[in-house]
C-alpha cells in the first residue's frame, strides 16, 4: 500500500522564515523596486509569497507542506500461508485456467518454501 505523507516545516523554522520574508518584502519595497523597477516588483512578490507561506505554517493550524514523502507500506500484509497458496493453485487448476503440469510445478514450488 502506498501512502503520501506531506511534511511541513516546524514552528520555529516557519517563524524565522516569516521574519526573513518580511525583511525581504521591506527590502523589495524600499530598495529593489525604486532601484531595479520590474525586477524589484518580482523580488517583492517572491518575498511576499515566502512570508505568507511561512506565516501560515507558523500561525495557522493546517499549514503548507514543503515536501511530500511516498511510503511503500508492507507492514500488515503477511504472505499467504502455504495452505492458502496450495488452495489457490488447486482452484486455478479446477477452473481449467492452468494445465495439470503447471499445477504440479506450482505445487512443488510452494512446497519448497516450507
Amino acid at each position: 500500500m502506498r501512502r503520501n505523507i506531506k511534511v511541513k516545516p516546524g514552528k520555529s523554522q516557519s517563524v524565522l522564515g516569516f521574519i526573513v520574508g518580511l525583511i525581504f518584502v521591506g527590502i523589495g519595497l524600499f530598495v529593489a523596486i525604486p532601484t531595479f523597477g520590474p525586477f524589484g516588483i518580482f523580488w517583492t512578490l517572491i518575498a511576499v509569497a515566502i512570508a505568507v507561506a511561512n506565516g501560515v505554517n507558523a500561525f495557522g493550524k493546517r499549514g503548507v507542506a514543503s515536501h511530500e514523502i511516498v511510503v511503500e507500506d508492507g507492514a500488515g500484509e503477511e504472505e499467504p500461508s502455504v495452505q492458502r497458496r496450495l488452495e489457490e493453485a488447486r482452484a486455478l487448476y479446477d477452473r481449467g485456467l492452468i494445465t495439470r503440469e503447471e499445477y504440479e510445478a506450482k505445487r512443488q514450488e510452494i512446497l519448497k518454501d516450507l
